[in-house]
């Protein structure tokens, strides 16, 4: 029997592109379950696929392989009204507030856009809401009028945030959204984001690359590396005591606020290329980056098994602590 406390299963999800060189497998069978309510953070480093995975559990692209199960119900986007049906429950906050957002379009047409084409409301009614967003993600009802290019950055996130939740979604997929603002708003945004979670009881896939944002927003962490899943646990769990090597390799990185702590840390560099996601290696895909590689990492890939109750790891050697 289903739980009932799983808002979204990403069943053993492919992607592949075709491209000049061959077939670019960009998300390699990764399954996973969100459950309602929570964050999930999504991190790797660029070209690992975490937003290809995004855009497929949106609905954007169609999974070459696997499902997506919403609710209970498998998703299928292969025609126009099964996309809208399922847009009306889940929702995307975009990486770049600039190319995301319409310059030709007023902020109340942004948002209400979505209102429209779902057949929601009177026009009275949508202009009373986009209000009501709008000083939802801290603006005002006096911008509604404005274009795009009269505000800055993190107010047009708030817009692109705004415009998300129009439809009163169940679940938004954040695609990095703070990597394109400066460093002094980013936590307002994060802060904006964990504000609504509460109030409306939302729930996040969170992609990101900065760990330390992740482990701030995060009930769990999935790692990815090369369109695999490598490591699932909770943030805690995945940030203390990290059982992949790549997962180790990321933390390393992470600065720590104490500059003697800093001055000690070891810091693990990766050695090595990442391998072409059109011609992927037969075992694991990090064992020509990692320094506990064996033969039997190069020639048997790992599955994804939980090394301790509720932490996941794809990994012959995970890391001992």
């Amino acid at each position: 029997m289903a739980d009932e406390n799983i808002l979204l299963k990403i069943d053993n999800v492919s992607k592949h592109f075709r491209v000049s060189g061959g077939i670019l497998k960009a998300v390699n069978g990764v399954s996973l379950e969100i459950k309602k309510g929570e964050t999930l953070g999504l991190v790797g480093e660029s070209g690992c696929g975490k937003s290809t995975l995004g855009r497929v559990v949106m609905g954007i692209y169609e999974p070459t392989k696997g499902k997506i199960v919403y609710n209970g119900k498998e998703v299928h986007i292969n025609n126009a009204k099964n996309r809208l049906a399922y847009a009306k429950h889940a929702q995307m906050i975009f990486q770049d507030p600039y190319a995301s957002l319409n310059p030709r379009m007023t902020v109340e047409s942004i948002i209400a856009e979505g209102m429209e084409i779902h057949g929601m409301y009177t026009p009275e009614k949508r202009k009373q809401r986009v209000h009501e967003l709008l000083e939802l993600v801290g603006l005002n009802k006096e911008h509604a009028n404005r274009f795009p290019h009269e505000f800055s950055g993190g107010q047009r996130q708030r817009i692109g945030i705004a415009r998300a939740l129009a439809i009163e979604p169940e679940f938004l997929v954040c695609d990095e959204p703070i990597s394109a603002l400066d460093v002094s708003i980013q936590s307002q945004v994060i802060n904006l984001l964990i504000d609504l979670q509460k109030k409306l009881g939302l729930t996040y896939l969170f992609i990101a690359h900065d760990l330390d944002i992740v482990k701030y927003i995060s009930d769990r962490i999935a790692v990815m590396y090369l369109g695999h899943l490598v490591e699932l646990g909770s943030s805690e769990e995945v940030y203390s005591h990290s059982l992949h090597p790549y997962s180790e390799a990321l933390l390393s990185a992470v600065p720590i606020p104490d500059p003697n702590l800093e001055k000690e840390k070891k810091r693990i560099i990766l050695e090595g290329d990442v391998p072409s996601p059109i011609d992927l290696p037969a075992g694991c895909p990090f064992a020509g980056r990692c320094r506990y590689a064996t033969e039997e990492c190069r020639t048997t890939k790992p599955e994804l098994v939980e090394a301790k109750p509720g932490h996941f790891v794809a990994c012959h050697h995970p890391v001992k602590r």
